[in-house]
């Protein structure tokens, strides 16, 4: 009987602990460790339309480290172009689509599911973006995160003719 009465009473404090409202007012030293809530963060959608971002952390415009979230919409991608700096990603939901070189072609573009961890090096032309699902990506690296289109070999030979 002994037994039974300690396992009742474990589940009791058991189903008390859980049903306990999570951070219940409690406060942190946001100088030491700071975050957001999904419903803190604030999406800014890009002029074409096509995506949504999130600067979670620094200016990806500026020099210096930067984090980003950014919501691709369904059946938007880039263009083929590049970045002068090596670029980290993980998916964090949905299926982001990649391809690589100058040449468009999303039918050619390789899938990464949610959990994926990705590397753009710089440098190096891809394209990207989501097709039939919205898709989150989180990005971080060196600022400022510029895209460069790439330039074929007969226009880099007509600038230098032409200087």
């Amino acid at each position: 009987m002994t037994r039974a009465l300690a396992l009742a009473l474990l589940s009791t404090l058991l189903v008390f602990t859980m049903a306990a409202p999570v951070g219940s007012g409690a406060d942190i030293d946001r100088t030491a460790v700071d975050f957001q809530t999904p419903a803190d963060i604030k999406w800014v959608r890009n002029a074409a339309g096509t995506n949504e971002q999130a600067v979670l952390f620094g200016d990806p415009s500026k020099p210096g480290p930067y984090v980003a979230r950014i919501r691709w919409l369904p059946g938007n991608m880039s263009r083929p172009h590049f970045h002068p700096n090596d670029r980290f990603f993980v998916v964090v939901s949905g299926t982001w689509w990649m391809g690589t070189g100058e040449k468009f072609d999303p039918d050619s573009t390789v899938a990464a599911p949610a959990g994926s961890y990705v590397i753009h090096y710089g440098g190096k032309v891809h394209y990207d973006g989501a097709k039939t699902e919205e898709t989150v990506i989180q990005v971080w690296g060196m600022g400022p995160a510029t895209a460069t289109p790439p330039r074929s070999a007969d226009q880099v030979t007509r600038q230098l003719l032409s200087t």
